[in-house]
Formats: C-alpha cells, structure tokens, sequence
C-alpha cells in the first residue's frame, strides 16, 4: 500500500487495518467508502466510536459490558442467579444469549490461559469468579469454554479452584466440534449444548 499517494488515506487505511480480520486492502476499500461518504456519516461514526470507549464500562460482578456498575442481565431479578455460566469472552455472551435457552448470570473470563502467548490464569477473570461463588452461594457452574487445549486448561484449572466449594460444576454437550469457537456456531446446536451439559469432573 506504498502506492496510496495521500498521506491522510494511508494513515487512516493502517489504522483500519489494525482492526481483527481487517487486512490491508479491505482497510483500503472501507477507507475509500467512508471518503465517499457525506461528512456527517464520518463525524456520526467517529463520534458513536468515541461515546462507546468513554461510556461502556464492564459489569463488577460478571464482566459483560455495561453502561452501568452492573450489567442488564446481573441486574435482572428474573434471571436465576445461583447459577454461572462462564465464557471466554463477550461474544460468547450474545451468542448464548440468541439462542434464548439459558436463564442464569455469566462470567466473562475475558480469556483463556495460553502459556505460549503469555496468558495466565492471573490475567483472567478467575479470581472474582472464585469469591463470586463464595459469597454469593453459587449452586452450579457451567462451563462452556471454547473445545481447544487452551480451553480444556482453563477448564480443568476451574475446577481445581472450585471444587473444593460448590458441588455442581458442569461443561456444555460435546455436541460442539473440537476447536469450535461459541460466537461461530448455530444457535440450535449451541442452545442445545447448553440444555444438555454434563457433570464435569476433571478429565
């Protein structure tokens, strides 16, 4: 993309580029939609980008997004709250959330641990999920993390921390392909997974 002969196209197609799945020529071709756009298409997008990253916070007690202390679903009282499904990320949360078969509270781990990227169980969200079922008297965690090495990791490291304090701890149908992520499967196959999980016990 040496050949872009604006300096200001250039800088905006590499910061579009950084964006995940976003390469250089699709950076280039949105670049070239937005300049063709009127101005107040721009200004609207730049603005809601803005208003986004000052304004979203995430939930104190599971992590979901929220633009409050505490996210819709922690805050619904409809919601069964004695029992935490925990996800990788805030997609997983949507996902599970459309296929409109679980009714529980999340806890978003914002993770899982990788050794070879240098991730941790200490920079996941897996100690205030450990205090979380502590205090809160938590009657059963679901797992549902992504069907990868890293994914079973995380979850057999879970249940060593956890174990010890809750008697139910279960992981979602195997229905679900290894090295399947949530956010890409079908809200069928994902909604039954959930409706037929398993007692999860180590292994």
């Amino acid at each position: 993309m040496d050949n872009i002969p604006s300096t200001l196209l250039k800088k905006c197609v590499g910061e579009l580029s950084k964006l995940p799945g976003i390469g250089k020529k699709t950076a280039l071709r949105l670049a070239i939609h937005l300049l063709k756009q009127k101005p107040e298409y721009s200004i609207s997008l730049g603005t809601s980008i803005i208003e986004m990253k000052e304004n979203i916070k995430f939930c104190s007690i599971c992590h979901n997004i929220s633009e409050d202390e505490e996210c819709e679903i922690c805050r619904n009282h409809k919601r069964n709250h004695k029992q935490v499904l925990v996800v990788e990320n805030i997609q997983d949360v949507f996902s599970i959330e459309n296929t409109m078969q679980y009714n529980g509270t999340y806890h978003v781990l914002n993770g899982v641990i990788s050794p070879m990227d240098g991730i941790s169980p200490s920079n996941l969200n897996i100690d205030s999920l450990v205090s979380r079922v502590k205090e809160k008297s938590i009657t059963e965690v679901i797992l549902a993390l992504p069907t990868t090495m890293e994914g079973d990791t995380t979850n057999f490291y879970i249940y060593k921390k956890l174990n010890s304090i809750i008697n139910s701890i279960t992981t979602i149908a195997r229905g679900i392909s290894i090295g399947d992520e949530l956010e890409y499967i079908d809200e069928v196959t994902l909604g039954r997974s959930i409706l037929d999980r398993i007692p999860y016990d180590g292994k």
